[in-house]
């Protein structure tokens, strides 16, 4: 019987195996993470035809043990967590679980619940316990700070205390939910935030140019902008296609923006100004009028995030931000965004204290910035309705915007895939870049 109190500290032979079956980015950082903590038994697998060259590449790495099945990982493991895509959850736990060690803990790393839930409930059997969890932001990010989701479904509190001994090394806030607030709270805080950068970088793919280097969308809320959308498309397609397809709440959450930046953009073409200013501050008063003031804003100044510029710092080259004016911009994707929010009457400053991954704190922080500023929102409401230097753009965002709603409904994950890797295929020469300058953006706004 492992103690609930155990720590990395402890003499070796009293440590929990730790087992982690499939060794993807997620599977990887746990064993980074837990091994440099110092746990000394942590037995990992993935798919058998990749045993060797597992194998090889943990030749070298404190505590970790590599096994050919999770068979082998199952039987002698006091705690296993499942890191497979969530399509894949229901057929890897039928192989698997049955293998489990009596009055071991098992968890999950799905980003989406429901699927997890019905496996192991399924195919576990009834003397091991489920804690599950789920770690809020992407594997390059340091899990320091970063919401980390416990799950405590059918386990006593002592098989909770354990996992949080055993993860209380990598510095995360954690996290208490259910199954069922876990999969809202994430299409709550991801779905609509993912489809709102997947539709920035179909519609500018869609015009074959990177806006960014030919002076447009730089600087400031831009290089937010930037930087979170080429930091989705370098990541795998199945991080984003599970939450938006497998989650029933995402989908009606994505097809919602979609329905609010078609709405906007059609009181754009008719020249509303008034009948836009109005939708515009109705949203503004759901959404930011119940924020408390004394509360710091999110977002980071111009002049910082200048630095984050893909391509190099603007002021070099006439920044738009600092001294000079920006350029005018609807914001179309920010307005329909807060849009959304209000009409699902989603309180997201909510689960920015719950559970806030980086982008979304960014997303949540630009769309701050912008609508607490009569003088900056005035003048996206007047260059939405007026100027037309952005209506293209405009334009294949909310077509862009339509393909994505359309793809979540069908509920096809091949169709999801298809779309989105022809989209990062465009982007792919600038994904270098942006991952080193994003991962210094995240570090900056997370600490903010």
């Amino acid at each position: 019987m492992v103690r609930t109190n155990i720590s990395p500290n402890d003499p070796a032979e009293e440590h929990p195996t730790i087992g982690l079956i499939g060794m993807g980015a997620m599977g990887a950082m746990y064993a980074k993470h837990l091994s440099k903590a110092g746990w000394k038994k942590i037995s990992v697998c993935d798919l058998p035809d990749k045993f060797d060259s597992l194998n090889l590449q943990y030749a070298n790495v404190p505590g970790v043990t590599v096994y050919p099945d999770g068979h082998a990982v199952s039987r002698i493991s006091d705690f296993i967590m499942y890191s497979v895509e969530a399509e894949y959850i229901d057929r890897v736990v039928s192989q698997y679980g049955p293998s489990t060690k009596v009055g071991a803990i098992v968890s999950g790393q799905t980003s989406v619940k429901a699927p997890e839930k019905e496996a192991f409930e399924k195919y576990l059997p009834p003397d091991v316990h489920i804690v599950s969890l789920h770690s809020l932001h992407g594997p390059t990010v340091s899990p320091e700070g970063q919401p980390l989701v416990l799950i405590q479904h059918r386990a006593p509190d002592s098989s909770l205390q354990l996992v949080e001994s055993i993860f209380r090394c990598f510095g995360s806030r954690f996290v208490y939910l259910t199954y069922e607030d876990h999969d809202l709270v994430t299409a709550n805080v991801q779905a609509v935030t993912h489809a709102a950068f997947l539709t920035m970088g179909t519609a500018w793919a869609s015009q074959r140019s990177y806006p960014w280097e030919q002076g447009q969308y730089v600087g400031g809320i831009e290089t937010v902008k930037v930087n979170i959308m080429l930091r989705i498309y370098a990541n795998k397609w199945h991080v984003y296609a599970g939450l938006a397809i497998l989650n029933p709440s995402a989908r009606i959450q994505i097809d919602q923006y979609t329905s609010s930046a078609t709405a906007l953009f059609k009181l754009m073409l008719a020249g509303d100004e008034e009948g836009l200013r109005t939708r515009i501050y109705e949203a503004r008063e759901q959404v930011f009028g119940t924020v408390k003031t004394e509360r710091a804003p999110i977002f980071l100044t111009e002049d910082v995030l200048d630095q984050f510029t893909i391509g190099g710092h603007p002021k070099l080259n006439g920044s738009p931000t600092g001294t000079s004016a920006p350029p005018s911009n609807s914001h179309l994707a920010l307005l329909a965004m807060v849009d959304c929010w209000a009409h699902l009457k989603i309180q997201p400053f909510d689960h920015l204290d719950l559970a806030a991954t980086p982008i979304f704190r960014m997303w949540i922080g630009v769309a701050e910035y912008l609508f607490r500023s009569p003088k900056r929102l005035d003048s996206a409401i007047r260059s939405a309705v007026y100027d037309v230097t952005h209506r293209s753009d405009d334009l294949e965002f909310v077509i862009a915007a339509r393909g994505w709603s359309q793809c979540v409904s069908f509920g096809s994950l091949e169709l999801y895939k298809r779309r989105f890797l022809e989209t990062a295929s465009f982007f792919e020469t600038r994904f270098e870049e942006a991952g080193a300058i994003g991962s210094e953006m995240i570090k900056a706004i997370s600490q903010s």
